[in-house]
């Protein structure tokens, strides 16, 4: 049963900034004294209410609705059509109002994708309560204490400490008045709020300190590029660096005095220029950076050298650029190796090594990458197969996934993945809650050295520090058409690993078929196949009148050809109507001898999947109204015609990480006073060095 009593957290002092904070704040809402005939009143009223409820239940059930008693003996009906449990309550409802954030500013939009999700302005907003929302905010995953939270920016480790700085508004859970917050992490999964890093106080960042990326130089120095939005709205690259780089908390930063560093070249729109890269060291002695930017619809990676970071050299042309796919930010470009396990330095280069291409595509807000070779002398990039090239190919993930950076771990020689998980609610219920956006669990980053045209993406290791107690599913049969609970408690918290395995004999046997299967326009798990769909239904209640499927689908081509799809169904996550629900999902290559495979965090009010190891991954955001606290569950299903399924678990539920706010005893031996800008040269001595 579902915790009636949790509140919404009460908002807690600004977070602490090295900077003069930026005025502003909220009175407190008037509250009203409650009479006891009111008390009574509404009492009977609910009571009336329930009566009237359990009658109708009882006169009939929905024929889409499977019970518990006869799961495994009839057929499951996945019901595609909407769900109208609400409708009666919302008419009176507030309606949504389109609201667009970002695009004005020059930055991709950052209001939610209802709108280009089917639900439009006019639509009712849920009647979301403190119970509903306080169970959104999630148990591991990182996030503020409050407010708007976007891009990651800068992470790196330094002196035994991950450092994690963010996109952040300071005054609401909505986009704006961007700034950098800032944490710290002895393991990426325990993590310390720390004052902000920078905020927007000068001519050249005043509307937006905005994303950037770290450069860690030798003898341990680290300089931070950043763009900076104008008082006049042009993009500009900043510099900045650590007051004190004996400090391993960094907590104090200065700007250099000089800013900005560059501006926007001749051919380029002042909006148009954003996003440098960590720096490359070239066997010239320059350290090299690329900056996303645009010409008409045509994407493109501008490319710089430098020997101090304060003055710099445009090369010829481009890195790279794809016709069609329209502005490129939070470009990231890396080394993988070909032949290791391990992670490789961003200066690293060789016969042995692969280069990653990755960026943020304004028009559709994801994250497209490539595999290629890179050439230093003349500052190219070439993509392995054009037909996937950037943009138009492989995306890192393929549900809620954007604005995401790499950054090589030396402590554990990794190559680390963060990337931005957006809200798929509307913003009325995030300005009730008082926050918005997570981040995802941080993912190593290998090349597939099986398939050779993918790659890796796995959670990293520390998360399993949260595992708590195991239960273990050993072949479990599911027959096609059928559900099947899996007793693991409150389905909330858990990390699920996952086989499947199919009827090999009715795989061979089954029809061959000219089927152009999509995710994204199949239907859903609703959709029957002979060899799909299968897999888990996650954050389901008892009656499965809310559930999100994760699922394998298998299509047997002309020739024999076996193709399978990996897919996730927001269609039934919620009964609520102001969410998005749509289904993600795309080709994950299984190769011969290989168990379909997966592994799923779920965590509140986020599901992210990994398949084959992490060959395609899905992030899901969902807002279930009755799959929530105790009343989560978790089934196995097969919506297949023609195969059972064979399905061995290894689960767990997760502990909380619990994120802890600032505090000076914390970092007793910081300063948190306003930083004095001074001269560059004074306080990074490697300046001189590099020229």
């Amino acid at each position: 049963m579902a915790d009636t009593r949790p509140l919404l957290p009460s908002d807690p002092d600004a977070l602490p900034t090295a900077y003069t904070p930026l005025p502003g704040g909220s009175s407190s809402p008037e509250i009203r004294r409650i009479h006891v005939k009111e008390v009574l009143a509404m009492f009977a009223g609910v009571v009336m209410v329930s009566l009237l409820v359990v009658i109708i239940g009882n006169t009939g059930q929905d024929g889409n609705v499977y019970h518990r008693n006869n799961r495994r003996d009839k057929p499951m009906l996945l019901a595609a059509s909407p769900n109208k449990e609400t409708a009666t309550k919302a008419e009176k409802a507030e309606k949504l109002q389109a609201v667009t954030r970002g695009m004005a500013a020059g930055v991709s939009e950052k209001s939610s994708r209802l709108y280009s999700s089917g639900v439009g302005a006019g639509t009712p907003v849920y009647p979301w309560n403190n119970s509903m929302l306080s169970w959104q905010r999630t148990a591991f995953h990182f996030q503020p204490e409050k407010n708007w939270m976007n891009d990651p920016n800068g992470p790196l480790f330094y002196k035994g400490w991950y450092h994690f700085f963010y996109q952040y508004n300071p005054k609401g859970a909505v986009w704006g008045n961007i700034v950098w917050g800032h944490a710290v992490s002895r393991d990426l999964i325990h993590w310390l709020h720390l004052p902000l890093a920078m905020v927007a106080d000068q001519w050249y960042d005043i509307n937006g300190v905005w994303t950037g990326s770290a450069t860690i130089l030798p003898n341990d120095q680290i300089v931070m590029l950043y763009t900076g939005s104008t008082n006049e709205s042009v993009q500009v690259q900043c510099l900045a660096y650590p007051a004190d780089h004996k400090d391993p908390l960094l907590t104090k930063w200065v700007k250099y005095s000089g800013n900005p560093v560059l501006v926007p070249p001749p051919g380029i729109g002042v909006k148009d220029f954003r996003d440098p890269t960590t720096a490359w060291y070239t066997t010239e002695g320059k350290w090299r950076i690329t900056i996303g930017s645009k010409v008409n619809k045509t994407g493109i990676s501008l490319v710089y050298d430098t020997k101090d970071f304060i003055k710099y050299e445009q090369l010829d042309g481009v890195l790279h650029a794809v016709p069609g796919t329209g502005m490129w930010e939070c470009i990231d470009f890396y080394p993988v190796s070909k032949t290791s396990d391990k992670g490789l330095d961003t200066s690293q280069n060789g016969a042995d090594v692969k280069h990653v291409m990755k960026t943020s595509l304004d028009d559709d807000r994801n994250d497209y990458y490539a595999l290629g070779s890179y050439n230093e002398k003349t500052g190219k990039w070439v993509p392995d197969d054009q037909k996937i090239d950037v943009g138009i190919g492989i995306r890192y993930d393929y549900g809620k996934f954007y604005a995401s950076k790499t950054f090589y771990d030396q402590n554990k020689q990794r190559r680390v993945l963060w990337g931005w998980i957006g809200e798929s609610d509307s913003e009325n219920a995030d300005v009730k809650k008082g926050w918005a956006s997570l981040q995802g669990i941080p993912r190593t980053v290998l090349f597939d050295q099986n398939t050779g045209s993918n790659l890796l993406q796995w959670p990293v290791e520390e998360i399993e520090k949260l595992r708590l107690n195991k239960k273990n599913f050993d072949k479990v049969q599911v027959k096609a058409g059928s559900v099947v609970p899996l007793d693991v408690g409150t389905a909330t918290q858990l990390d699920i690993v996952a086989e499947f395995e199919l009827d090999q004999k009715v795989v061979e046997s089954a029809a061959e078929s000219n089927e152009e299967f999509s995710c994204q326009t199949s239907g859903g798990a609703a959709k029957r196949g002979a060899l799909g769909p299968f897999g888990l239904l996650v954050l389901a209640d008892d009656s499965l009148s809310e559930r999100t499927p994760v699922y394998f689908y298998v299509v047997k081509g002309s020739g024999g050809t076996v193709n399978t799809y990996f897919c996730a169904d927001q269609t039934r996550s919620s009964v609520a109507t102001d969410v998005v629900k749509q289904v993600s999902g795309s080709y994950v290559p299984v190769l011969k001898g290989e168990k379909l495979s997966v592994r799923i965090l779920v965590d509140h009010s986020i599901i992210e999947s990994f398949a084959q190891g992490g060959r395609t991954t899905i992030t899901t955001r969902v807002y279930p109204t009755q799959a929530i606290y105790g009343a989560a569950r978790l089934f196995l299903f097969n919506n297949a015609t023609d195969t059972s399924v064979t399905a061995s678990l290894q689960i767990w539920q997760m502990n909380s990480a619990f994120v802890r706010p600032f505090s000076p005893d914390a970092a007793s031996h910081a300063s948190f006073t306003p930083v004095t800008f001074l001269q560059f040269d004074s306080l990074m001595p490697w300046s001189s060095k590099l020229h």
